[in-house]
C-alpha cells in the first residue's frame, strides 16, 4: 500500500526531501499561492503550526502556478514573500503542479486518495488541503474556501 513516505519534494532550495522524514506526524498538505483571495490562510497555516507543531503536526506548503497565474515568482522570491509577509516558518517546497500530465507524482496520490466536489480528482483551487494521519495515509481532503482553524479539531483527534 502506497502512503504518504512513498514519496520526495524538492524544497524551495533545491534539496530532494523524503517525506519519510516526516513520518511519525500529523501533516496538512497544502497547494499555496502568493497572489491568491486565499493567500491571506498562511497566517491560519502558520498558526496552525506554531500551536500545534510541538505535538506532532507540519504544514506542507507546496506552492503552484495553475490557477490563474497566481504563484509567478522563482523559489527565492516565494521563500521572501512567506518570510516577510506571513513569516512562515513551516516547511516549504518547489513549485509544482498539481493537475494535468505534469502533475507532481505526490499530487496524482493524493487526488486519487481523497476525491474532491461530486467526486473528482481535479485541484479545483489553490489552498486545498489534504490531512494525512501518522501512517501516511490520508484522512480528508478540505476545499480552498475551508479556513485552517476549522481543520484544528480534525488535526488534534490525530495527535
Amino acid at each position: 500500500m502506497t502512503t504518504l513516505y512513498d514519496f520526495s519534494a524538492q524544497d524551495l532550495a533545491g534539496t530532494a526531501v523524503p517525506l519519510a522524514r516526516f513520518r511519525g506526524q500529523v501533516l496538512l498538505i497544502v497547494n499555496t499561492a502568493s497572489q491568491c483571495g486565499f493567500t491571506k490562510q498562511y497566517a491560519g497555516l502558520e498558526r496552525l503550526y506554531e500551536e500545534l507543531n510541538g505535538r506532532g503536526f507540519a504544514v506542507l506548503g507546496f506552492p503552484c502556478n495553475q490557477f490563474g497565474g497566481q504563484e509567478p515568482g522563482d523559489a527565492e522570491e516565494i521563500a521572501s514573500f512567506c518570510k516577510l509577509q506571513y513569516d512562515v516558518r513551516f516547511p516549504m517546497f518547489a513549485k509544482i503542479e498539481v493537475n494535468g500530465a505534469g502533475a507532481h507524482p505526490l499530487y496524482r496520490w493524493l487526488k486519487g486518495e481523497a476525491k474532491g466536489l461530486l467526486g473528482s480528482e481535479a485541484i479545483k483551487w489553490n489552498f486545498t488541503k489534504f490531512l494525512i494521519d501518522r501512517d501516511g495515509h490520508v484522512v480528508e481532503r478540505y476545499a480552498p474556501t475551508t479556513e485552517p482553524a476549522a481543520i484544528k479539531p480534525d488535526i488534534e483527534r490525530l495527535l
